[in-house]
Parts: C-alpha cells; structure tokens; sequence
C-alpha cells in the first residue's frame, strides 16, 4: 500500500528484522531507546536520490520495528539538512514511490509507531522540508533557509507537502508559501508554529535529542504509540467520532498492564517498568 492510500495507519506488515548494515548515504544510531538518523551526503547538501530514499525507506521500517528504538530522531550531516530531492538531466531522483520493485514500501514519518523529531539543523529546501512536515516534532535552526520550490522548477510539491503544510500552517499561509515558492527562516517556521522550537544552529540536534529522550525516558511505548496516532488523526475527525476513538482506546489501555504500573510506579516514586511492546501489543484500532 502507497502511503498515500494508508492515511494515519500504523503499517500492518511482518514485524521480523530489516538489514539496516550496509548503509552508504545515512548513518543510524542508537543510545537507550533513541536512534539518530542521520542524512550523509554532505557533498551534495544531502540530497535524496534513489539509493538514499531506499536506505531510508530500510531504516525507518527497522525503527518501526525494533523494540530497541522509542523514539527516532531524524537530522543532516553538515551544515544543511536536506536541499531535496537530487535533480539531474534526468529530472528529480528521489520521489517517493511504492513497492513496485518488490522491496519495502515507502513509511511516511506519521506512519511508525514511534515519535519522530527533526532536527533541521540548516536548509531544508523542497522534499527536505516536506520530509521534515513528515514528522511529529520539528526542532529548525533559527538561521535554516526553508522552501518549497516545486512551482518554480514546473512541478508541485511531493511527500504530501500540500496536505502537510495546511495542516501546520492553515490554508491562507500554505497557500503563500506554496503558490510563490519563495524562501523563509527556522525564525519564521516557529513564529508560525510550523516549527517547535528554533535555537541557533548548533542547538538544534542537542534540542531535538532532550525531547526523544524525555520520551523515551518516561513515557509508555504503547500509550505513546496510541496518543501519536489520535494527534495526528485530530484535525480530519469530527468531534463524536474522535471523543468515542479516544474513550475506546483509554479503556483498552486502561485494562492492559501499564496503567496499574504506571501507578504503581508514581505513587511508588520509583521508575515504571513497562511490559506493553509497540509491535505486539497495539489496542484494535476503533472504526466509525
């Protein structure tokens, strides 16, 4: 299934392992439940071509999957994020597709069943800001230069931008910055709340690191995994359907054996010990 067809879906797929270690153009790494993605093609702003959006496409099914990570934190080698996608002679080389080749399909950021927080650490230009508006948290150095281009090279934007960009940014804004393509600031993103935080340049991955580990640190993977879903579903509900989801989803959590840990641990004032685990431990999801 194309993730555009998946809407907010947890991805039903085989939970077995994926080979994430013959990586060339990313480099992943994991401390504690927080695993550091990293985009390294620093020679070309870190672009996305083929090879990239593959390796990509293998890590984040790997973090989806692996009980090892909690939270996944997704930032640029160098001084820019991502000048998206890798444009040639031959047109643009990392649009996203599907699963035509056999190979894994591509999982959008909203997909995983873990929280995923950007760490924009410089220029995040066309398919490297549509990525970032991907994920749950964005953390932008207040100095990044932002666009999304596409109307100015004869195209539209790709990996959702338009859906994505209303959606942080409401339609009068989107439509600005989307129908002229012109540039803006890491300042500008958080004065317009498309950012959380915008701290200088070399604060951000230190930034974006603090709020995976407070979660990763103190909250519960499936409670988490739930609340992420409902966030991002919030906004496309109406009111009864998303009141009687969230009540449904609370009395599953509540009969599972995190809630009673969870308060035993508070009242304890001692660390929770978790049980629930994100690949087998998910409530059904409750259908209108």
């Amino acid at each position: 299934m194309r993730y555009e067809e998946a809407t907010f879906g947890w991805h039903e797929a085989d939970d077995g392992p994926v080979d994430v270690s013959d990586l060339t153009r990313l480099r992943l790494e994991t401390d504690r439940g927080v695993a550091t993605v990293t985009l390294d093609r620093p020679a070309v702003r870190n672009a996305i071509d083929g090879p990239m959006l593959d390796e990509l496409t293998r890590v984040l099914h790997h973090c989806d999957r692996s009980d090892d990570v909690r939270v996944v934190v997704l930032t640029g080698a160098g001084p820019v994020f991502c000048a998206g996608s890798e444009m040639s002679g031959d047109g643009f080389g990392g649009a996203p597709g599907g699963d035509e080749d056999g190979g894994l399909p591509w999982l959008a950021p909203f997909q995983l069943r873990k929280p995923v927080v950007a760490a924009v650490n410089g220029h995040a230009v066309g398919a490297g800001l549509t990525l970032a508006l991907q994920c749950d948290v964005r953390v932008v150095a207040a100095d990044a230069v932002l666009a999304f281009p596409f109307v100015r090279l004869g195209v539209v934007a790709e990996w959702m931008g338009h859906w994505t960009a209303v959606r942080h940014l409401g339609p009068a804004r989107a439509a600005e910055l989307l129908l002229t393509g012109r540039r803006f600031s890491g300042s500008d993103a958080a004065a317009w709340g498309l950012a959380n935080h915008a701290p200088p340049a070399e604060g951000v991955l230190s930034t974006a690191v603090s709020i995976a580990r407070e979660i990763a640190d103190h909250t519960a993977p499936v409670a988490v995994a739930v609340s992420k879903r409902l966030i991002w579903e919030a906004t496309d509900a109406d009111q009864p359907t998303a009141g009687a989801t969230e009540r449904r989803l609370l009395e599953a959590l509540l009969a599972a054996p995190d809630a009673a840990e969870g308060v035993a641990a508070y009242l304890g004032k001692r660390a929770p010990r978790w049980v629930g685990r994100v690949g087998s431990d998910l409530p059904p999801w409750p259908t209108p």
